[in-house]
């Protein structure tokens, strides 16, 4: 069973529905040639009908993926309090300033990356 559906680009394109009930999208020989050589590789004639199987999963996975996260419902941004008051927790920095290679009281001493001098 085919189902066409238009791409991006508008071009007419076949989706058909394999043994499993998954959906796949049918691309023709050329179509994978022009993707590989868009890409810089170099397919040998024996390699294409594997080619060409791989990139239908791929677009097959995408558009299932595509049909999920459309079916997905985001919640609502609005009247959500993205704001919260900032609590202070005071933490025994030693644990932490015991694993520096050089410290200095309870800073880390770390090499200069930037210099005032020009």
């Amino acid at each position: 069973m085919s189902i066409g559906f238009g791409g991006e680009s508008g071009k007419k394109q076949q989706r058909s529905v394999n043994d499993n009930g998954e959906f796949m999208t049918n691309i023709t020989k050329e179509e994978a040639l022009r993707i590989a050589q868009l890409a810089h590789i170099e397919i040998r004639d024996d390699e294409i009908d594997e080619l060409v199987k791989q990139l239908e999963a791929v677009l097959s996975y995408a558009l299932r993926v595509k049909e999920v996260a459309t079916d997905a419902q985001e919640p609502s941004t609005k009247r959500v309090n993205v704001f919260h008051e900032d609590v202070v927790v005071k933490t025994d920095p030693e644990p932490i300033l015991s694993q520096a290679s050089e410290r200095e009281g309870d800073y880390f001493v770390v090499p200069i990356i930037i210099s005032d001098k020009s």
